[in-house]
């Protein structure tokens, strides 16, 4: 009877190959196979410790060499473990929330300027100037108010600047912003003197502001001219000042 070639029998030996045997072969050419494709400095779960040995931080194994570890990356209990891991980061994108991305200011296509009223007015106790401002935006998009701002002539390249004068700007899409040329005055803003309201159902937006007066203030006196000094000096003769 022919020992040699019968189902299991490792060439070279006495007699058939063991499962232990079988096994070991399987690993070692496992082994040979990863250290030829396999690039162990892109493998995140591959750590060399203080020791010198080798750890798998997904399964908390230890390991002798390279091939050990390779081997063990081709073996059950690590790629269960991988397969664990990517459902589970599967599982946690879907609950997490996405993050937000802004593509940049929101653009609208603008429909002109809106029609307004600017009315002056007088407080006839303390005969503060005031300016009435009524501003009609009939197809502004619905749940947006108007904003104003206040801006310094010098900060506009329209016109040239005149300290004088300051402008009040007003914006509501889907028009354009305007702008009003007012004194360049201190605005009052006394809560009876300054208020800004938008009436949702006319479309209509009112701003009243006053004007505080300029007070005069009186010049520093200037210093007195500074008399004659006769001062002495070690070479002798004297200086006046």
């Amino acid at each position: 009877m022919d020992f040699q070639n019968r189902v299991g029998h490792k060439f070279g030996t006495a007699g058939p190959a063991t499962d232990q045997e079988i096994a070991a072969d399987r690993r070692e050419r496992l082994r040979k196979l990863a250290l030829e494709t396999i690039d162990l400095s892109k493998d995140p779960y591959f750590l060399r410790n203080h020791l010198g040995s080798y750890e798998c931080k997904l399964c908390l194994t230890l390991h002798t060499n390279e091939g050990s570890y390779l081997a063990h990356t081709q073996g059950k209990k690590h790629q269960i473990n991988l397969a664990r891991r990517a459902a589970r980061e599967k599982q946690d994108a879907t609950i997490q929330p996405q993050p937000q991305t802004s593509s940049g200011p929101r653009k609208t296509v603008k429909i002109g300027r809106p029609g307004y009223r600017v009315t002056k007015e007088r407080d006839p106790d303390s005969q503060q100037k005031a300016l009435l401002f009524e501003i009609e935006y009939p197809e502004a998009l619905d749940r947006i108010k108007p904003r104003y701002r206040f801006m310094s002539a010098y900060e506009q390249k329209v016109e040239p600047p005149e300290s004088k004068f300051q402008y009040l700007l007003t914006a509501c899409e889907p028009y354009e912003t305007i702008a009003f040329k007012v004194p360049n005055m201190e605005i009052d803003k006394n809560e009876n003197k300054f208020f800004t309201s938008w009436d949702p159902q006319r479309k209509v937006f009112t701003m009243q502001i006053f004007f505080k007066d300029r007070e005069e203030k009186e010049l520093p006196a200037l210093p007195q001219r500074p008399g004659t000094t006769n001062l002495a000096f070690h070479g002798g003769g004297g200086f006046t000042r």
